[in-house]
């Protein structure tokens, strides 16, 4: 068995051929505004996967994306992408301006034409400055050591920038990925860019990614709100040599291994960032019907309010959990349903346990509350994240467009 080793400083510039740079374009006007327009380039093509919202008001740079991805071109070198402005709800004039952002940075990279794509995050219903973005684009210099750069730049209301690697064999896989509000995927989620140098099948590339978001992205949730603009895209372009990795061969389940790692990294980064949190909320579902059935119940307990203001006080009150299963429409034993709340089982046998709450109360105050619940019906799991809900959310959000 390959082994992964993880990189915590690693990078979506990390993997052999790619480079990254970015720069303040005056395009973001809140936050961190040293950063607002980047470059992510390979030196060669990629086989391109990725995944896309399914919030039916989709940004301009989902749609020009999908129109070079549905022509056939699952192929590219990069990818431009701007924070502070979604290009959403822009109608024809966005797809214009969407279009233009990848032939500027094609121009700038010396990439062939049709080689890139592009990604806006920020404010909604605003048109992109492209005066401002054509002359940033220009003075993005990508190189080897750009990947924080690019990380910083895609930030929006981020208080961190989010990115790692992961090494297996003689491969290396990287990534950066943004997102704080507005956090709760159907498919992709916020801004995500990941790349490697392994030499994988196209076709492979793109279901281990879809697996891979099922079971990470798909499981984060900051406040019940999917973006017109969540994006996950996964660039190989096999610079590191060796046999094409497809299903099947040695290293296949290796790479498999390797995106999963990385991506639960990253999502559980953008989960312990949501907007105003100052926990993150970790949630296993064991013993329901299916697999579906346990990720059901995991973003309807990551997106309880009550539970989550109780995660943020600290309160051992686990009536909050058992009453999210209760309204839940998946399948339980009722007298086989268990509850642990960081560590402790606090309910089983249709009854509390008998349990010291000040002590589940005090294991709560951590960085990190974990909640596993057993439905005691079948062998489906799934584990996701969440964060507590704070008054910081509703202040960040009431002010973010004024």
């Amino acid at each position: 068995m390959t082994a992964i080793t993880f990189v915590p400083d690693g990078t979506s510039a990390s993997p052999t051929g790619f480079r990254a740079g970015a720069t303040y374009a005056g395009i973001k006007t809140y936050g961190d505004g040293k950063l607002d327009l980047a470059i992510l380039v390979s030196d060669r093509d990629c086989d391109v996967a990725a995944t896309f919202t399914r919030n039916r008001l989709r940004s301009a740079a989902i749609d020009v994306n999908e129109e070079r991805l549905t022509a056939g071109h699952w192929t590219g070198r990069g990818v431009v992408v701007n924070a502070g402005c979604a290009n959403s709800s822009t109608g024809e004039q966005g797809l214009v301006d969407g279009r233009r952002m990848c032939e500027l940075a094609e121009d700038a990279a010396g990439a062939p034409a049709g080689s890139f794509f592009v990604g806006s995050t920020g404010v909604i219903g605003h048109f992109l400055p492209m005066d401002k973005i054509a002359a940033g684009v220009r003075n993005v210099r990508p190189t080897r050591e750009g990947g924080m750069d690019f990380a910083r730049a895609i930030m929006t209301t981020d208080l961190r920038p989010k990115f790692g690697a992961v090494r297996f064999g003689p491969y290396t896989l990287g990534g950066s990925c943004k997102g704080s509000g507005m956090i709760h995927p159907n498919m992709a989620t916020m801004l995500c860019y990941l790349t490697t140098d392994a030499p994988v099948e196209a076709a492979f590339l793109r279901s281990t990614l879809s697996a891979a978001v099922d079971r990470t992205f798909n499981l984060v949730s900051v406040d019940g709100d999917t973006s017109p603009s969540d994006t996950v895209m996964l660039f190989a372009n096999g610079a590191a040599g060796g046999e094409t990795i497809t299903a099947g061969t040695d290293m296949a389940l290796a790479f498999a291994e390797a995106v999963e790692v990385l991506c639960t990294h990253l999502a559980k980064e953008i989960a312990r960032d949501g907007e105003g949190a100052t926990k993150l909320l970790e949630v296993t579902i064991t013993g329901a019907a299916s697999d579906t059935e346990a990720r059901q119940l995991v973003r309807e307990m990551t997106t309880s309010y009550l539970l989550k203001s109780a995660v943020h006080g600290a309160d051992p009150n686990w009536g909050r959990i058992v009453a999210v299963i209760g309204r839940s429409t998946v399948r339980i034993t009722e007298p086989k349903v268990t509850v642990t709340l960081c560590g402790t089982r606090v309910f089983e046998a249709g009854r509390p346990t008998d349990h010291d709450p000040a002590a589940v109360a005090e294991a709560m105050h951590g960085d990190t509350v974990t909640i596993t619940c057993d439905l005691g019906v079948g062998e489906g799991s799934a584990t996701g994240w969440g964060c507590d809900l704070s008054a910081e959310y509703v202040s960040i959000n009431a002010d973010y467009h004024t």
